[in-house]
């Protein structure tokens, strides 16, 4: 199976590129954050000429994740047990969904960005990282793979520049320490042996040609899925202004072979 997390700024706006992107690749099931749209907003005729089905949570212009496959898409959850909601009054928000996909159970994940530390949204974030933990403790003993754009940066070499980020949030250690917390559950990352390098680069000043980006979209396996990957790349030229048609989404997909 090859598993693909993409968070993709607009899926109305980048459809064109998904349908080619999962043709070129072979994906056999695509996560995706950001979609920004509702079931019904988005153009999927393309996707299903593929043979992929596709189950969208998505409240409108914000947020929204979805998952597309070719190997079955079966017992669709939007959100999880737990999960907490934003604004008031609190309402849980279009960030996660999950599927059960050729025998994996999904989940693609959009982690709140916290904006600022002490602000509103970083308590939040910490307390959507939380709940998600207690609720993939369940998880732990079936097929599971956590993916998508986590807004966290584990290590300072997942920045371009720790010095600029050092009073920023993806970098905080109650962040790393809500990120490592689901490894010492016993998930395991499994792009980094494989895929070094970045996965989001702002569309700020020619930040992707100048290879100033963050390494924010992983893939967690559970103990018994993790075994089963083979390998994983970074699909840069999917944030390559000078490849593809139209714009880029900020991120660049990330592909994960599985046994």
């Amino acid at each position: 199976m090859r598993l693909a997390t993409w968070n993709v700024n607009s899926l109305r706006a980048r459809i064109g590129r998904v349908e080619a992107f999962c043709e070129r690749h072979d994906i056999d099931v695509l996560a995706m954050q950001e979609v920004k749209a509702t079931y019904d907003q988005v153009p999927l005729m393309g996707l299903a000429a593929l043979g992929y089905d596709v189950a969208i949570c998505g409240h409108g212009q914000w947020n929204g994740v979805a998952i597309a496959s070719r190997v079955g898409l079966e017992d669709v959850t939007e959100g999880f047990p737990g999960q907490p909601g934003w604004a008031e009054p609190a309402t849980a928000e279009a960030r996660a969904i999950g599927a059960s996909c050729g025998g994996v159970r999904v989940w693609s994940l959009y982690v709140p960005n916290g904006r600022k530390p002490h602000d509103a949204h970083y308590t939040y974030k910490l307390a959507w990282m939380a709940a998600l933990r207690e609720a993939a403790r369940d998880w732990l003993g079936t097929p599971t793979a956590l993916v998508g754009d986590w807004n966290v940066c584990p290590t300072d070499d997942d920045v371009f520049d720790i010095a600029q980020f050092r009073h920023s949030t993806h970098v905080t250690p109650e962040e790393r320490a809500a990120f490592a917390a689901l490894q010492e559950d016993g998930y395991v990352e499994v792009t980094r042996p494989y895929a070094p390098g970045y996965t989001y680069w702002d569309y700020y000043r020619q930040r992707f040609e100048r290879d100033r980006g963050l390494k924010i979209d992983f893939v967690l396996a559970s103990p018994p899925l993790a075994p089963r990957v083979t390998g994983a790349f970074v699909d840069r030229d999917e944030r390559d202004p000078a490849q593809g048609q139209g714009s880029p989404s900020d991120h660049a997909p990330v592909v994960v072979d599985l046994v």
